[in-house]
């Protein structure tokens, strides 16, 4: 029997990668649940706390929601009083969201607790893995993402 192992292919990094992703996931989905939030909702929260008042469009666009996710986020957090909609004179129809002063309260906090969490899934890996680990990711990421937009750009 070898003790040689032999190198890993694309579709067992993709398999480690998607089981990594779910397994990270599900830590931080039940974290999040801790604290009464889903994800989508804690992610919105979040955005608007580090980015400022932005609009739904942009949000969207940061935390990759689907259109009627976004919508039924929205409309809790609201309901919540968690966030509050303004229009804007730049243009009438778009509606910039805004943390009410509830909501940045419960945000703080949960992004505090979100963050001892991450740090305790993380702390199997040393510094320079993790250094190694976010170059490798990034550099993977951005690949995929413009070979991406290299086929979509080729069947237009």
């Amino acid at each position: 029997m070898s003790t040689k192992r032999s190198k890993p292919t694309a579709a067992q990094l993709w398999i480690v990668l998607a089981r990594c992703h779910r397994a990270v996931g599900a830590q931080v989905e039940s974290s999040i649940a801790d604290l009464g939030l889903c994800l989508s909702d804690f992610q919105l929260l979040e955005t608007l706390l580090h980015k400022g008042s932005l609009t739904i469009s942009d949000i969207q666009a940061k935390i990759l929601l689907a259109s009627g996710s976004m919508t039924a986020a929205v409309d809790r957090l609201e309901k919540k009083g968690l966030i509050i909609r303004k229009t804007t004179t730049a243009d009438r129809r778009a509606r910039l969201l805004e943390l009410t002063p509830e909501g940045r309260l419960v945000v703080e906090g949960a992004f505090k607790e979100h963050i001892k969490d991450l740090e305790h899934v993380m702390s199997v890996l040393n510094i320079h893995e993790k250094e190694q680990m976010y170059m490798h990711l990034k550099k993977l990421g951005k690949f995929a993402a413009e070979d991406l937009r290299d086929v979509s750009r080729a069947n237009s």
